[in-house]
């Protein structure tokens, strides 16, 4: 999103860099190349949680949003809250000073359309109210 590059060109590189073998290489390409093939339902999916046009995201939420809600519908085997939590902190890491906030609340709104039976089974978290708003 931010370069515009090639699914081809971003994961070259991405396979170049120091750590990547130590990766799931097949979760990275259906991330990769899901998301990007899958780009435009993708934001379909997300526009009615937002508060705010999708234009006006950041390259890096809008992104981090892809995945999160790329995972909650193919990835069945990625427990929700670890989807929510890893892209949490993506966010955390590269996006905004507060876009996590913000990736937290639309990523529990679509884990709760989208796995809906797995999000009401979770136990509350201490501290929270069951279905409390986030």
């Amino acid at each position: 999103l931010v370069g515009r590059n090639a699914a081809t060109d971003i994961d070259a590189f991405t396979r170049d860099l120091a750590g990547f073998h130590k990766c799931d290489s097949v979760h990275f390409d259906a991330l990769l190349h899901g998301c990007i093939n899958e780009a435009d339902a993708l934001d379909a999916m997300i526009k009615p949680a937002l508060d705010r046009p999708l234009s006006e995201l950041s390259p890096i939420e809008r992104g981090v949003l892809w995945i999160g809600a790329y995972e909650f519908q193919h990835c069945l085997d990625v427990p929700w809250r670890v989807v929510l939590n890893e892209c949490i902190e993506l966010a955390k890491s590269f996006g905004g000073t507060d876009g996590h906030k913000y990736v937290n609340g639309v990523l529990h709104q679509l884990a709760a359309q989208l796995r809906p039976a797995e999000v009401a089974a979770a136990p509350a978290k201490p501290g929270t109210r069951k279905n409390a708003a986030p």
